[in-house]
Parts: structure tokens; C-alpha cells; sequence
């Protein structure tokens, strides 16, 4: 719908809130369901400037930091999983996926889609899910307003896009960075699994990595598996 309304002209800014979902799709072409009122489902339509144009990798941090940040000033700490997902306790409780629409050979809109684990039923089974899952309130130990949430969200990403183009996004992509200094199981594309050092993230939104080896190497794709501290 918002990608519909995006092509109709929409102003940037423009919000789309799903109260449930059946057909989400995540990273990957992964199903992502929002059970009624259990979570937050929304995609924001932004056109970005001709300066953002050259670092649209990091539209997708800024959804996720904003949220981080809103997190943040509710007393709870989380932590960026490159490249789309936000962990609280270790688990994930929010994905990001963010689609550009094309006009030719120009983008004209990006689509920001998050989904936001709230209450402990929008929590999938284990069965179901790649990576350990959680809410927010289960972490927060209390109930939380989805919509004053939502509010802080919005705010904070609207805040933080100014600087998007600046070296202090990059640092404070970094600062939140999950397992930043870790060894971890790194999936590459087609390439299996190798254990690898996560170094940070470069200002193009590609990870850094260190081998067994002492090489250090950037990954576009690929993702983080689960660890065993």
C-alpha cells in the first residue's frame, strides 16, 4: 500500500500503520506476521535528497535507530544486528526492511517498513523464527502504549535524519552496533558458514569483518547467526 501511494505522488513523511498482518515479509523473503493489536506494523514513504541519494544503505539504520533510541529514553538498552534487526536482551524484537521505487533509471521514494514485537503474544514460536525473538514489554517487564511508542519512534528517526549524511550517523551506527568486537558465526551467501571478528560497519552500510586468518574483508550480504557466550 505504501509503495501503491508512493507511485501516486505521496509526500514524503507519508505513514501507513497496519493494526495486524498476515503476509509480511521480511529480510529475505521472510514471513513476518503481527498478530492483532500485539505489535506495530508500518511503513513510512520517504523521498530522499540528492545528498542522501549516494547512502541509501543507511535508510535502513535509521528506522532501526530511531527505534533503538525511543528504547533508550523508556530505560531499556538494544543493540543494531547488522544489517536490519534490533535486539533487546540479546534477542530480536524488531525487523526493518526498507524496498526503493524506481522511475527509469532514478529512485523516487523508498518504502521503510518495521515490525515491532510489543506484547509477549506477538513473539513467534521458536519453530518458526532464524534467531531467538522477544517483546518490548517482556523486556521492559511492564505493559507499554504501542502508539506512544510508535510516536517516539517517528520522532526520533525524524531526528536523526538530518545527520544521516554526516560521520556522527556512522558513530552512533557503530555504538549500537551488535556484537562489535565479537567472534561470531557469519553466513555468506552460497559460501557457508565461517566463524568471523565483526569489526563495525563502513559508511556504505557494509560490515567489517576479520577472518581466522587476520584478514580483514567487508560483507555486503550475508548474516549473523546465533552465539553461545
Amino acid at each position: 500500500l505504501a509503495l501503491a501511494w508512493a507511485r501516486e505522488g505521496v509526500a514524503d513523511g507519508a505513514l501507513v500503520l497496519a493494526d495486524a498482518q498476515l503476509a509480511g515479509r521480511g529480510r529475505g523473503g521472510r514471513r513476518w506476521v503481527t498478530k492483532p493489536g500485539a505489535g506495530l506494523a508500518f511503513s513510512l514513504v520517504l523521498r530522499p535528497s540528492p545528498d542522501e541519494m549516494a547512502i541509501i544503505p543507511r535508510f535502513t539504520a535509521l528506522a532501526a535507530l530511531g527505534f533503538i533510541q525511543a528504547l533508550k529514553a523508556w530505560g531499556v538498552q538494544a543493540e543494531l544486528k547488522w544489517p536490519n534487526d534490533v535486539l533487546l536482551l540479546g534477542k530480536k524484537a524488531a525487523g526493518v526492511l526498507v524496498e526503493v521505487d524506481w522511475q527509469e533509471d532514478s529512485v523516487t521514494a523508498l518504502v521503510v517498513g518495521m515490525g515491532v514485537n510489543i506484547r509477549s503474544g506477538s513473539v513467534p514460536s521458536p519453530t518458526c523464527v532464524h534467531y531467538p525473538a522477544t517483546s518490548v514489554e517482556d523486556a521492559l517487564g511492564r505493559a507499554v502504549d504501542r502508539w506512544n511508542l510508535l510516536a517516539d519512534i517517528l520522532r526520533e528517526v525524524l531526528a536523526l535524519r538530518p545527520i544521516l549524511t554526516e560521520n556522527a550517523f556512522m558513530h552512533l551506527w557503530n555504538q549500537h552496533l551488535a556484537f562489535r568486537g565479537q567472534w561470531v558465526p557469519f553466513q555468506f551467501p552460497g559460501k557457508g558458514t565461517q566463524q568471523m571478528k565483526v569489526l563495525g560497519v563502513t559508511s556504505n552500510g557494509e560490515l567489517s569483518l576479520e577472518g581466522e586468518d587476520g584478514k580483514w574483508i567487508t560483507a555486503i550480504e550475508g548474516e549473523i547467526g546465533m552465539t553461545y557466550n
